[in-house]
């Protein structure tokens, strides 16, 4: 569910996912650029993510940082887990988050890892089932498989017709 969030007021990790390097052959040799992909997160729900781009690596992880806090993203938790299954897919990936029992930890690959864990879930079960397993397009999936997510309560309340 996205919100609009005062990133200020919260105490935000960053977790850099990858770093690409770009060439640009030019007639004088080549011209390197970075592609930087972070994910913050506050470890009570609130997670985003940022690409930057820019010559040196320091300066797109700055980039990236900036644009994460300005995409944060509320995760509704049921206690230490999400409230229930989800699937979502971007491009070639397809990312399933799956609820777990108290003491199951978080079963990810490296880039669903980061971003459940900046969010601060602890019991997640999850697979990348799609044909591919590039970082970018997994974050994106991971990303539309949160913004399905709500909490029961509202879910119930809507079927209520409150």
């Amino acid at each position: 569910m996205r919100v609009r969030i005062d990133s200020t007021k919260l105490d935000l990790k960053e977790r850099i996912i990858a770093i690409n390097r770009v060439a640009k052959v030019v007639k004088g040799g080549k011209r390197f650029k970075f592609s930087c992909l972070v994910v913050v997160g506050d470890g009570h729900g609130y997670v985003g993510y940022g690409l930057g781009k820019a010559r040196e690596v320091p300066e797109a992880i700055k980039k990236a940082v900036n644009r994460a806090k300005k995409n944060l993203v509320l995760l509704p938790l049921k206690g230490t887990t999400i409230p229930f299954e989800v699937t979502a897919e971007s491009d070639a990936a397809k990312v399933l988050l799956k609820p777990a029992c108290a003491g199951t930890g978080v079963i990810a690959g490296s880039a669903v890892r980061a971003i459940v864990e900046s969010a601060g879930v602890h019991d997640i079960i999850s697979k990348c089932v799609g044909r591919t397993t590039n970082p970018f397009n997994v974050v994106y999936a991971t990303f539309k498989a949160i913004d399905m997510l709500c909490d029961p309560e509202k879910i119930i309340a809507l079927r209520k017709g409150k």
